[in-house]
């Protein structure tokens, strides 16, 4: 029984996954953006010094693997520029820029009117919970729980 319920419970959190995917390319795409490119906006968004790449790809909800490339990609749109840290010139230094934070500006307020509006049905107490297994899934997940 317990089996089952577990194997419901992961489809359901993929398929929510997916969904969640498939909308957040049809509200970014119109922009130039991905998914992940918001969520480096969003984080370099709230630090006006900047964060180097090795904290933002511990911060990221993506592969490490997919960092370089992804930063690539914003400092060629002009979205992120990379300088030298001042007090380590080994590590990059990552910062948005103002057309970088004019495009986070003009899409953050949507993002938000979209996660308000699908977590409309959920009351403070659902989220907390939900948000909580969540985590243990994703705990056990990073653990090695699942198989390759």
């Amino acid at each position: 029984m317990k089996e089952e319920r577990s194997l419901e419970l992961m489809a359901a959190v993929m398929a929510t996954a997916d969904a969640f995917l498939r909308e957040s390319q049809r509200l970014f795409r119109p922009h130039g953006l991905t998914g992940a490119q918001y969520n480096v906006l969003n984080l370099l968004a709230a630090r006006r010094s900047g964060i180097s790449q090795r904290e933002l790809s511990d911060l990221l909800v993506v592969d490490r693997s997919n960092v370089t490339g992804l930063l690539d990609r914003l400092e060629k749109a002009g979205w992120v520029r990379r300088g030298d840290h001042p007090e380590d010139r080994r590590i990059y230094q990552i910062a948005i820029t103002p057309a970088g934070r004019r495009l986070w500006a003009k899409v953050h307020p949507v993002y938000v009117a979209v996660v308000t509006q699908v977590t409309a049905a959920l009351s403070l107490r659902q989220m907390n919970e939900c948000g909580k297994t969540l985590r243990v899934l994703e705990a056990a997940a990073v653990r090695g729980k699942l198989p390759d």
